[in-house]
């Protein structure tokens, strides 16, 4: 049986200047089987090879997209990405079953508390709620949508609850899935 493959797509404008980001990027780079993929390092001007893109999808058996939240939003080098690869033909429509049964996981940093993604908080809309968006996404590509790895208040944590979010992700990245058995 073949090792279960994950890619890990990195959405962050730019990634040396990133605490949380680099450091959770940081902690999953060595983990067995796990593809790190730096959107901003290797399209740093947004011109992404599609087809190269599909290949590395069409590779792996899961796909996690770790971003900083970015008004209410993946950040916009995500959203480049998904316009140019998650296409008709190869993502959805007629003959569009390339990503049909992959994994989705969302690792997401924000910067308020948690606190404020609720009906009475700042946000006014819980991140389930905010996130309505990226499963519909999921959805139509056919890919079985994870629970979301969130990192709440994220400017201010401290470095040992970075370590222990870090530790978690990768304890995540290294669990083989029962399918995967």
């Amino acid at each position: 049986m073949t090792p279960h493959r994950t890619l890990v797509i990195v959405a962050h404008p730019d990634l040396e200047k990133s605490r949380i980001t680099a450091r959770l990027t940081a902690a999953i780079r060595d983990v067995e089987h796990v593809t790190v993929h730096d959107l901003s390092a290797v399209y740093p001007d947004r011109r992404v090879d599609a087809i190269r893109e599909q290949e590395l999808l069409s590779g792996h058996d899961a796909i996690v997209w770790q971003f900083p939240w970015h008004w209410y939003s993946v950040p916009g080098v995500l959203k480049e990405w998904m316009d140019q690869v998650l296409t008709y033909g190869f993502a959805y429509g007629s003959g569009g079953d390339a990503l049909r049964g992959k994994r989705l996981r969302l690792v997401i940093s924000t910067g308020g508390p948690e606190s404020s993604y609720t009906p009475s908080g700042h946000n006014r809309f819980t991140m389930a709620e905010l996130l309505r968006p990226l499963e519909a996404t999921a959805h139509l590509c056919g890919l079985q949508m994870e629970e979301p790895l969130v990192l709440h208040s994220a400017p201010g944590v401290t470095a040992a609850e970075l370590a222990q979010h870090a530790a978690r992700y990768q304890e995540l990245l290294s669990a083989v899935p029962a399918a995967a058995r």
